[in-house]
């Protein structure tokens, strides 16, 4: 393996010493070169000039004027770069040149041109190594070459490949392929031999092989496929026969001589005339007359397309010798001489008419993307082919076309379109979730709207206008014939109208969607405030104050603008009647401190009230408006004096108990003091009872009878019969949408209604809130119902049932609704489909062969059997005619060409026929066989008798010759029926529904689960065990059995839970809502949302929510009375302690209304129960409580302070002083100082509507005003400071609606995959028609489906085997062999050929075995005679073989063989034998096989004990490798039974290639150990890949020995374990060490002697500084 030097006789030792020799002349060579060259140099010798590659081509044109550079520069031979002067500037390179410079628009003008590949060339021839025996396995590798250039297109020369390059690489210039190596033949193992040919005297015994692989790509030639041996089975008795009679083949027919030629002949031939006598005629004359009135008689049947001639046709019969000379007749042995002549049909070859000329192109429409039609032409039959002549030729032609002229129309095209999109609805949506929630109604949000796709032509109006166009371009040529020319008003009006559906199968591309998403706009909810403070008793209307009556208001106001205007809010005023009203009043704002009179110091004095003038809104006005009202008086008041009691302020009144009065209730409000120092004993002021601290008084006196007005909803928007005619409009085109056409008019009913009671008359109420009863609408369009026209007509279907009878079927018609009406319009028709039957046609379509009667039997012309005995009989074989005609299925005539296009294969129209002889038994047929009683029990029989003179011959009685009865068993039909394959898919029964051809709707709620049947197919068996139609069975063909499509069970979540309370009473927090999961999704259910990752089975949403810091509040009761600690009963002053209780309330409008839990009011803020101070003693100064703390200005810093302040209620005597009135302390940051911002929350999950599940929603935010130290607190403290509100707090969002899967209907069932057989499935599909979104239900896996066919037997025709050739009572000669053509079923599959069944099974198939229509049945056959060489039949095809090489990926086809041996029958004739024959033909899916050498020790065997076996087992000649062939095992002693060895010429024991003889101590072969594999890198091989190599058979021989015949090598490297030696070792050191010392001596021989240095002085400041160690120590 592999390539090298072919040593002598392939010696590795001598080819290692001859590398070796050849390397040291080499270098030898190199360095005397090397020597030479630099003893002959000067010394510039050690510069030269170097150059750098070519730069781009540069220049201002595109072209050849272009030029490109590079560097040149001088280099010393150590490699660095020197000056140029010291190299030759003689031999300096150029340094530019012209170049072709390359622009964009060159690539339309050059391109590579590609020559052809050359012829594959051996990689061998091509290596200078490749003298070293190659070794062919499958394929040698080779290399095949081609020519490539750049060329100018337009004129095909040659360029520079460079251009070329600028736009794509060089395509490669070589390319690897493949030689096959040369295929032996190929040959099989010998047959037995056969036994001898001679049953006396000698003879041959022959046996014979086969070829398998045919010799290829110049392989060895075929070996002799016969082999022959001599036989003597004994010395024969008596003369041996010598002669046999032999028969020839059949002469061509022709017609017999006329009866006139052959009397011409009769005269010529003898001198007397014809004597005839009156009355008598020679039996051909009487022939001759019976054939004319048979012929007139039948021609009325005659068909003119055959012309039948019924001739005669003659064979030789010859004596033959043994040795083939030929002899005379009387020397063979005579026996009923055989027949030599018979009628025959004078062939007729078919004859046809001429071709008719081209039809019209199928085509005849302009398509762009398919504009080729076809057109056929035909021609017909003149004459069909009779006898052996020509068979016809096709009858028609097919071309391919395209549409002619100048005005050919465009073809249709075909595009979807849709109905109008259906009204929105979330319900089925909701229905898809959860049917329960399906019929909810005032949904909102989400949903689902469908509409219907179907299938129109595009261009149907365009076509129309066209066609229009062509007819009155027609008329218009006939009216100018006619009328004088006026010139033609030609108007076009195109009416808008749906186009007319067509079946959906015509459009092609993605069908549109039939569901899509949308949204109903949610309703805004009316959102109102709290109510506010009953207002002031004021007139209805301050302009018109007559009357007294006024009412006393309440209102509220709009916080969110509800969908559709604020007249869907509730009432928002609320009116009391009240008496003595004002429009306008004084208010009281203030007292001021209070003065004693008469300028005391103390005593009783007066406050002056400060007041303002207000109206009824409580709004400051002139006070000039309140002069018919008196102002408030001074009030009374007093000052302490020294020693009298002191009372603190009144407290502001608290809220009222009530908002109304009655008899039962009233409101009331209260105000407290307390005392603040005790009166000084008997002379100062006595301080009052408890009773006079706490005053009450009544409020909201009026009564409880509140009165609003209350609105009915708004009707519907109808026409305004006031507005004028100019102010309608009508709507242009009744599809255009839903926009408004006119204003109409809305009411609605106002009442006034009293709270609690009910409908009031309107004069109780207030009439300036009355809300409007009328409003201006916008009327939208009508809208009438828009349909299709009516599709056509769907095609009629031509069924016809078994009898020829056509079946009744129906045709429908459908339209589709585009635009349901609306608003009025018109309505849609109810009939959307109509229906009607069929025509059905007289006949049905179909044509069929009938055959007429046959003709008389035509016989040999007398006067050529006249010879024969009997000849005066009309008797013996003769030929018969019939005619056949085309006929449709009811029997009427019909042309011949519709049979040959559409009936079965014609039948035939000649046959052989028999005249019985007068020796001859004539018979009648068989009768019918009698009836059974019952199957499987008796006999039935049929008979026949003789007719004639037959009964009285003895030799027709003969009843075994000629029996007349026939008995056999009643049949005995036995079924069986069984199950077989697999269940198919679990199958729902229909819905009833089927998707139409015209109309996709998107499917409903349509059923996938639930029970369903699947099915098993059933097969029925006669008692034969031959498959039968399950009918047979009673079965309709399936095994049916429940089965359950489980249905998917949504995820299921609870109900959300109410909102809980926000998680802050102050500022912005969360609240938060959830769902549990009550049940798992399982079977492709709806999924579940995320869960909480915490808890699975809880789904939170959370919320930011807001709380107003006002809404609970602390309230305190005033102070108690003082509790002194040291009690002076005399002054009751001192120190003392103050309580009061506190509590936390809710607050309204109206104040705090009821107490809450403490723990909903700011901690923080709570009021101090208690208190710890000094009761003033009598005399001493009294100040009232402090005043609150001034706030601190910001920023706050601790300069600042923030002050409260009191003033004296109670003067002091003299000599004693009051306390500081002011109190200040400094301002400290987050403890009485804060700083305030705005703080923003997160976004809240998207929020539906309570009414939407899905689609558009609101994310809120809440903006929160923070104190400094992180307190959310009152809003109002941020918006005093002005701060910017710069974020927007509401967004739109979208939540995912959860579409379920929508899936298409399953299409209708596929046809069998089988037409018969076991294993033939039927297959549905269905389309997703809506994906899944959001968490809608997932699809189902399965979108196909299938189940078995019925079982239906496969019945075939198959030839049966052919018979021996048949020579009619004659030993040797031409004869014929036949074979029947029989019907056979089978299962379909391929195991078995299947059952013989009775031919009417399968009069229904075509006649045809395996595809070929051209039935044979019988061949013509030779017979040899005793002596004869001859070819033996052909073989059947051989198995196909790949000629390929196995493991190596190699393949060159596949091919199969047969062949044609040689058969002798007399040594002395195998002279004369013909060539054998083969012959081959390309197959497909060849084996792959390797052949081997194989021997082994056979005793008592005829069979080699060395032969080429092929890898599946099969013994062959050819094939294994062309190597000296392991020798007979036999001669060997002892024998070699070793693994792995054989048995050498020499007789003695070796191994096989790959392995190694281990010896035993006594020099016998031990065992075969294997040699080792040696990893080797190939050298060609740049990336170092190791290829694995063992060596080839190193035991073959070389030179004999004496002793060891083929041992080449006696020092055995490995020892007996199979390791290498240890010499081996020393002995590669040496080898190794010797080959560097001889390598050291060649480099010190050729290296250059260092040359002194030579000082050049004034090149030295020119030449640059490079720095090169050259091992001297001083560098």
């Amino acid at each position: 393996m592999g390539l090298g030097w072919r040593g002598a006789a392939g010696d590795p030792q001598n080819k290692d010493r001859g590398e070796l020799v050849t390397f040291l002349v080499t270098l030898l060579l190199l360095c005397g070169f090397w020597e030479a060259h630099a003893q002959t140099d000067d010394e510039k010798s050690v510069y030269f000039w170097e150059t750098g590659p070519w730069g781009r081509c540069m220049g201002s044109d595109c072209g050849p004027g272009g030029s490109q550079s590079r560097a040149v520069w001088c280099a010393h031979v150590d490699g660095w770069t020197t000056l140029h002067t010291n190299c030759d500037q003689v031999q300096r390179p150029s340094n530019q040149r012209n170049c072709f410079r390359v622009c964009d628009w060159h690539k339309d003008l050059y391109d590579w041109q590609l020559g052809a590949w050359n012829v594959c060339v051996p990689v061998s021839a091509r290596t200078l190594w490749a003298l070293r025996p190659f070794t062919c396995s499958g394929a040698e590798e080779g290399i095949q070459t081609r020519e490539v250039g750049c060329i100018l297109k337009s004129e095909e020369s040659p360029a520079e490949d460079s251009i070329c390059e600028y736009f794509e690489p060089k395509p490669r210039l070589e390319q690897a392929c493949l030689i096959p190596c040369p295929q032996d033949c190929v040959a099989s193992e010998y047959s037995p031999w056969t036994p001898c040919s001679k049953t006396c005297g000698t003879g041959l015994k022959t046996r014979v092989r086969s070829v398998l692989v045919p010799p290829l790509f110049g392989g060895s030639l075929c070996p002799n496929l016969t082999e022959f041996k001599s036989c003597k089975p004994g010395p024969c008795t008596g003369p041996e026969g010598m002669y046999s009679l032999r028969i020839g083949p059949w002469n061509p027919c022709v017609l017999p001589v006329t009866r006139t030629e052959r009397q011409v002949k009769r005269r010529k031939g003898k001198d007397q005339g014809v004597r005839e006598r009156a009355g008598v005629k020679d039996p051909e004359t009487r022939e001759l007359i019976q054939k004319k009135r048979t012929r007139n008689r039948l021609n009325r049947q005659e068909s003119p397309f055959w012309d039948i001639q019924v001739g005669y046709q003659t064979r030789d019969v010859t004596c033959i010798h043994r040795n083939g000379s030929i002899g005379a007749r009387n020397l063979c042995t005579m026996r009923d001489l055989p027949l030599t002549v018979q009628s025959c049909v004078l062939p007729k070859d078919c004859q046809l008419t001429d071709w008719i000329q081209w039809g019209p192109c199928s085509k005849t429409c302009l398509d762009p993307e398919s504009p080729i039609g076809n057109r056929t032409r035909s021609r017909q039959v003149v004459q069909f082919p009779v006898g052996e002549g020509a068979e016809c030729t096709p009858l028609e032609e097919l071309e391919s076309c395209e549409p002619q002229g100048e005005s050919v129309p465009p073809c249709a095209t075909y595009t979807w379109r849709s109905t109008e999109w259906s009204d929105c609805r979330v319900d089925s949506l909701l229905s898809q979730q959860d049917r329960r929630r399906g019929n909810l109604t005032g949904l909102c949000g989400g949903g689902l709207q469908t509409r219907e796709v179907y299938c129109v032509q595009a261009n149907a109006e365009l076509l129309k206008y066209l066609n229009n166009l062509k007819e009155k371009e027609k008329a218009g040529q006939t009216q100018r014939q006619q009328k004088p020319s006026v010139p033609p008003l030609l108007s076009v009006t195109f009416q808008i109208t749906a186009s007319l559906p067509v079946e959906n199968k015509l459009c092609e591309g993605p069908i549109p969607n039939r569901s899509q998403l949308c949204q109903i706009p949610c309703p805004i909810d009316c959102e109102v405030s709290p109510w506010g403070a009953w207002g002031p008793c004021t007139f209805e209307n301050c302009d018109d104050q007559a009357g007294k009556k006024g009412f006393k208001l309440r209102k509220r106001q709009i916080t969110n603008e509800p969908t559709g205007g604020p007249g869907n809010c509730p009432h928002l005023v609320e009116a009391v009647p009240c008496d003595e009203p004002n429009c306008y009043d004084w208010k009281l704002t203030g007292l001021d401190p209070c003065v004693p009179e008469e300028d005391n110091q103390c005593g009783p004095g007066t406050q002056i009230p400060q007041v303002q003038c207000v109206n009824s809104t409580g709004a400051e006005v002139d006070r000039k408006l309140c002069t018919s009202s008196p102002a408030p008086e001074p009030v009374a008041c007093e000052v302490p004096c020294s020693r009298d009691c002191v009372l603190s302020d009144w407290t502001p009144w608290t809220s009222c108990s009530q908002t109304c009065s009655s008899k039962t209730i009233e409101g009331k409000q209260m105000r407290t003091r307390s005392i603040l120092a005790y009166n000084a004993g008997e002379g100062g002021g006595a301080c009052p009872n408890s009773s006079s601290l706490q005053e009450v008084r009544n409020c909201n006196e009026h009564a409880c009878t509140v009165y609003h007005w209350q609105t009915g909803p708004w009707g519907p928007c109808t026409e305004d019969p006031s507005a004028s005619t100019l102010n309608t409009s009508t709507a242009v085109g009744a599809s255009g949408g839903g926009g408004p056409c006119s204003t109409g008019l809305q009411t609605r009913k106002v009442i006034c209604v009293r709270v609690n009671v009910g409908q009031v008359p309107p004069k109780k109420c207030p009439d300036s809130p009355r809300p409007t009863t009328v409003r201006p609408c916008q009327l939208p369009c009508k809208k009438d119902c828009i349909m299709t026209p009516f599709s056509d007509w769907t095609l009629c279907p031509f069924t016809c049932d078994a009898d020829g009878n056509a079946v009744k079927t129906k045709q429908t018609r459908k339209r589709l609704i585009i635009q349901q009406p609306s608003n009025g319009g018109q309505d849609c028709p109810e009939v959307l489909e109509e229906e009607k039957d069929c025509e059905v046609p007289k006949i049905c379509p179909g044509f069929r062969w009938k055959t007429h009667k046959w003709r008389k039997c035509q016989l040999v012309p007398w006067f050529l059997r006249q010879e024969r005995p009997g000849a005066q009989e009309t008797c013996g074989p003769g030929l018969q005619t019939r005619a056949v005609s085309c006929r449709q299925l009811d029997g009427t005539q019909a042309d011949i060409n519709e049979c040959l296009k559409f009936a079965k294969a014609m039948p035939a129209i000649t046959q052989h026929c028999q005249l019985p002889c007068q020796d001859d038994c004539q018979l009648t047929n068989w009768s019918k066989f009698s009836s059974c009683t019952a199957d499987c029990v008796g006999v039935r029989t049929r008979k026949r008798a003789l007719i004639g003179r037959s009964k009285k011959k003895d030799k027709c009685k003969n009843t075994q010759m000629y029996p007349l009865s026939e008995t056999q068993y009643c049949p005995c039909d036995k079924y069986n029926a069984q199950p077989v394959g697999n269940w198919s898919d679990c199958i729902l029964p229909e819905g009833g529904r089927v998707e139409s051809l015209l109309g996709m709707k998107v499917q409903g709620d349509i059923k996938e689960c639930g029970q369903g049947y699947r099915y098993q197919a059933m097969v029925c068996y006669d008692q034969d065990n031959r498959l039968v139609e399950t009918l047979r069975c009673n079965s309709h063909g399936y095994i049916e059995e429940a089965c359950i499509i489980p249905c998917p069970s949504d995820c299921k979540l609870s109900e959300w839970s109410n909102w809980s309370r926000c998680s802050k009473s102050c500022g912005s927090g969360v609240k938060v809502r959830s769902k549990w999961l009550r049940e798992k999704p399982y079977n492709g259910g709806r999924p579940c949302p995320k869960l909480d990752h915490i808890n699975q089975a809880q789904v939170y949403e959370v919320v930011p929510c807001q709380s107003d810091c006002n809404q609970y509040v602390w309230v305190a009761e005033p102070w108690s009375v003082w509790k002194v600690s040291n009690v002076d009963l005399k002054e009751n002053c001192g120190e003392g302690v103050q309580t009061r209780k506190v509590r936390c309330m809710l607050n309204t409008i109206d104040g705090p209304s009821e107490s809450v839990e403490d723990y909903l009011c700011d901690p923080e803020e709570m009021p101090l129960g208690a208190r710890e101070s000094r009761l003033p003693c009598p005399e001493d100064c009294v100040l009232n409580d402090w005043g609150s703390w001034s706030r601190c200005s910001l920023p706050c810093t601790r300069t600042n302070s923030r002050v409260r302040v009191a003033y004296t209620l109670r003067s002091p005597s003299v000599g004693r002083e009051c306390p500081d009135t002011s109190d200040n302390e400094p301002c400290n940051l987050n403890l009485n100082c804060f700083n305030y911002f705005y703080n923003i929350t997160d976004w809240s999950t998207c929020q539906l509507s309570p009414n939407a599940v899905c689609g558009s929603g609101i994310k809120t935010r809440m903006l929160d005003c923070v104190r400094s130290d992180g307190k959310s607190v009152n809003m109002k403290f941020c918006e005093e400071l002005n701060l910017e509100k710069k974020w927007q707090m509401n967004i739109s969002c979208v939540v995912e609606c959860p579409v379920n899967c929508q899936l298409s209907e399953w299409s209708a069932w596929s046809a069998c995959s089988q037409t018969c057989g076991l294993e033939g499935k039927m297959w549905r599909q269905r389309a997703v028609v809506q994906a899944s979104q959001g968490d809608g239900r997932p699809c189902p896996p399965q979108m196909e489906q299938w189940k078995p066919c019925p079982v239906r037997p496969c019945y075939r025709w198959q030839y049966s085997p052919w018979s021996e050739c048949r020579v009619e009572n004659v030993v040797c000669g031409h004869g014929t062999r036949y074979r029947n053509l029989t019907c056979y079923v089978s299962d379909g599959s391929r195991e078995g050929e299947g059952s013989l069944v009775d031919e009417e099974l399968c009069n229904s198939l075509k006649l045809a075995v395996d595809g070929d229509t051209e039935i044979l049945l019988k061949e013509a056959c030779t017979l040899p005679c005793p002596g004869e060489c001859y070819l033996m039949e052909w073989s059947d095809w051989s198995s196909c073989v790949s000629i390929c090489a196995k493991g190596a990926g190699v393949d060159f086809g596949s091919v199969q063989v047969r062949s044609r041996a040689v058969l002798a029958q007399e040594p002395e004739n195998l002279q004369l034998c013909p060539d054998q024959a083969w012959e081959s033909q390309p197959c497909t899916g060849g084996q792959c096989y390797e052949y081997k050498w194989f021997s082994g020790g056979r005793q008592n065997s005829t069979r080699p004990s060395i032969w080429c076996q092929r890898s599946d087992g099969l013994n062959v000649t050819g094939g294994c490798p062309p190597m000296n062939p392991p020798v007979d095992n036999s001669s060997c002693d002892p024998l070699c039974l070793m693994p792995k060895s054989f048995c050498s010429e020499a007789a003695v024991c070796m191994c096989e290639e790959g392995f190694t003889e281990v010896l035993s101590p006594v020099g016998q072969l031990d065992q075969c150990a294997p040699i080792p594999i040696l990893e080797i890198p190939t050298a060609g091989d740049k990336k170092g890949d190791v290829k694995t190599s063992r060596a080839i058979n190193p035991t073959l021989p070389s030179t004999l020995q004496p002793g060891r015949s083929g041992r080449t090598w006696y020092l055995q490297p490995y020892g007996p374990d199979g390791k290498l030696k240890m010499w081996v070792y020393g002995v590669a050191a040496g080898a190794f060490v010797l080959l560097i010392f001889i390598v050291s001596m060649i480099y010190l021989a050729c290296k250059k002697p260092k040359r002194p240095q030579r000082q050049r002085q004034q090149n030295n400041r020119l030449k640059p500084l490079t720095l090169a160690y050259d091992g001297d120590t001083d560098m």
